[in-house]
C-alpha cells in the first residue's frame, strides 16, 4: 500500500462574533472577550431569548466581489465567502497560484433561512378580509418575489460563489450535516487530496442562527435563559449550565499536500494527522449515549498513529447543554483520560454549520502559539462531566497536538487530529 499523503493547512480564515481575521480572533481568545450580548436585530420581538452572538462589525462589501453578487447572497453565504477569501489570502494563492484544475472546494452549510422582509409582500397579498388565505399562496408567492431569490438560500451556493471567486475548477461539493457540517467538509477535502483528485482544497463551513425562524427551528436544542448576564450564558461543562447560545460565523482553510505546499513555497500552519467520523443510531427518540464520540476519537487516533497520551488538548464540542456536555465529557475521559479540554463555544455560542471550522481555527492558531485557549464561564465543576477544563486563562500546551471534536444530538460525530507545523 502506498504511504498516505501528508496533508497540511496553509491558510486559515475566520469571520466570527469575537473577531474577523486571525489576529482579532486570537486576541479575543487570549484575552477572554465574549461575543455574546443582547441582540437588537428584530425590533420588538416575542422571542424568549433576546441574546446571542452576531458578527456585528461585518461589512460584506469589503469582501464580496463582484459586489453585484450580494444580490444573490444570504448572510451565510457572505460569511462563507469572506472566510474563504481570508484563508486563500493567508495561503498566498495570488502570489503563488495553484493550478485551477487542481484546486477544489468542500463547504459545510445548513438550511439557510429566508429573510422575513422578503416574504412580507407575498404574505400580505394572501390576506383576504383580515385572514390569511392559503389557497392564494402558490400564485401570489412567485408574483411578489425577486426572480432569483432562491439562489440566496440554496446550501450549495457558498461553495459555488467561492469556486467562482477563487477560480477553483476542481471537485466542488457541499455538505449539510448540521453541527458537524464543517468538520465533515474538512475530512472530505482531505480524502479528495489523498485520492489524488486535487492538490489543494478550500474547506470549511458557515452558519447563521441569528434569525427568528432559526430560533424556532432549533428549539429542539436546549437554549440558555440567562438573560441577566448574556456573556455568562454559554458555560460548557459547568455545573450551572442551562443551555446553548445561538450565534453566527464562518471558518475556512486551505488544505494542501505537503509536497504541493512546499513546491509553492508557502508557510505551513499545521498538519492534519488523522480524522474519523462515526454515527450512533438513536431510535424512538432516544438520546445519544456517546458511542459515536468514543468511536470517532479512537479511529482518529488510529488514523494518526497516536496514543491517547500524545494529545495536547481536546477542542470540545461543548454546546453548554445538560445532556450533550455530559455524554461528551464522559467519552473524552474514557478514551483520553485527564487531557486538557477547551470549549470555544463559551466565547460565541453555537454557529451551526460554521461551528466546527471556527473552533478548529482556534486550535490551529493555538498550536502556533504553544497554548491551549481557556474556556469562559467555567466556575463550578460538574461531577457528571469528568474532564479537565482549561479556564481562567490560556495554558501552556503539554504536547504540540490537538483533537477537534463535533457531534450532534442526532448521533453524528467527527474528530480531527492536528499537529503543529514541522
Amino acid at each position: 500500500m502506498a504511504p498516505k499523503q501528508e496533508i497540511v493547512i496553509t491558510g486559515v480564515g475566520v469571520v466570527s462574533p469575537i473577531g474577523i481575521g486571525n489576529e482579532a480572533f486570537w486576541t479575543s481568545l487570549r484575552e477572554g472577550r465574549s461575543g455574546v450580548h443582547y441582540l437588537d436585530l428584530f425590533g420588538q420581538s416575542d422571542l424568549p431569548v433576546a441574546f446571542g452572538a452576531d458578527v456585528a462589525d461585518f461589512e460584506p462589501k469589503h469582501y464580496v466581489r463582484p459586489r453585484k453578487s450580494l444580490k444573490v447572497m444570504s448572510r451565510d453565504i457572505q460569511l462563507a465567502f469572506a472566510a474563504a477569501d481570508l484563508a486563500c489570502a493567508e495561503a498566498g494563492t495570488r502570489e503563488n497560484p495553484i493550478d485551477p484544475e487542481r484546486l477544489g472546494i468542500v463547504f459545510g452549510s445548513e438550511m439557510i433561512t429566508c429573510e422575513l422582509s422578503e416574504l412580507v409582500a407575498a404574505y400580505r397579498s394572501c390576506i383576504v378580509d383580515g385572514e390569511f388565505d392559503f389557497s392564494r399562496w402558490g400564485e401570489a408567492f412567485m408574483a411578489e418575489m425577486y426572480p432569483l431569490w432562491m439562489l440566496k438560500y440554496l446550501p450549495n451556493m457558498p461553495a459555488c460563489h467561492i469556486g467562482i471567486a477563487q477560480d477553483a475548477r476542481g471537485p466542488n461539493n457541499s455538505l449539510t450535516l448540521g453541527d458537524v457540517s464543517s468538520l465533515s467538509a474538512v475530512t472530505e477535502a482531505i480524502r479528495v487530496i489523498e485520492r489524488g483528485q486535487a492538490d489543494a482544497m478550500i474547506a470549511g463551513g458557515a452558519g447563521s442562527r441569528i434569525h427568528p425562524a432559526s430560533w424556532v427551528r432549533w428549539e429542539v436544542y436546549e437554549l440558555s435563559q440567562r438573560s441577566d448576564a448574556p456573556a455568562a450564558a454559554s458555560r460548557p461543562f459547568d455545573a450551572q449550565r442551562d443551555g446553548m447560545v445561538n450565534g453566527e460565523g464562518a471558518g475556512a482553510f486551505l488544505l494542501e499536500s505537503r509536497r504541493h505546499a512546499e513546491a509553492r513555497g508557502t508557510r505551513i500552519l499545521a498538519r492534519v494527522l488523522g480524522h474519523a467520523s462515526a454515527f450512533e443510531p438513536c431510535r424512538n427518540g432516544q438520546a445519544p449515549q456517546g458511542r459515536a464520540i468514543r468511536h470517532a476519537i479512537r479511529r482518529a487516533l488510529d488514523d494518526a498513529g497516536l496514543a491517547p497520551s500524545d494529545i495536547g488538548h481536546v477542542n470540545a464540542n461543548g454546546a453548554s447543554t445538560t445532556l450533550d456536555d455530559r455524554i461528551e465529557a464522559r467519552a473524552i475521559h474514557e478514551v483520553l483520560g485527564d487531557v486538557a479540554v477547551t470549549a470555544p463555544k463559551s466565547f460565541f455560542g453555537n454557529l451551526g454549520a460554521g461551528s466546527g471550522a471556527v473552533e478548529m481555527a482556534a486550535s490551529v492558531l493555538a498550536l502556533n502559539q504553544g497554548l491551549v485557549p481557556h474556556t469562559l464561564n467555567y466556575q463550578t465543576p460538574d461531577p457528571n462531566c469528568p474532564v479537565r477544563v482549561i479556564h481562567t486563562e490560556p495554558a501552556a500546551a503539554e504536547s504540540p497536538t490537538a483533537l477537534v471534536l463535533n457531534h450532534t444530538i442526532f448521533g453524528q460525530a467527527v474528530a480531527i487530529a492536528l499537529g503543529a507545523a514541522e
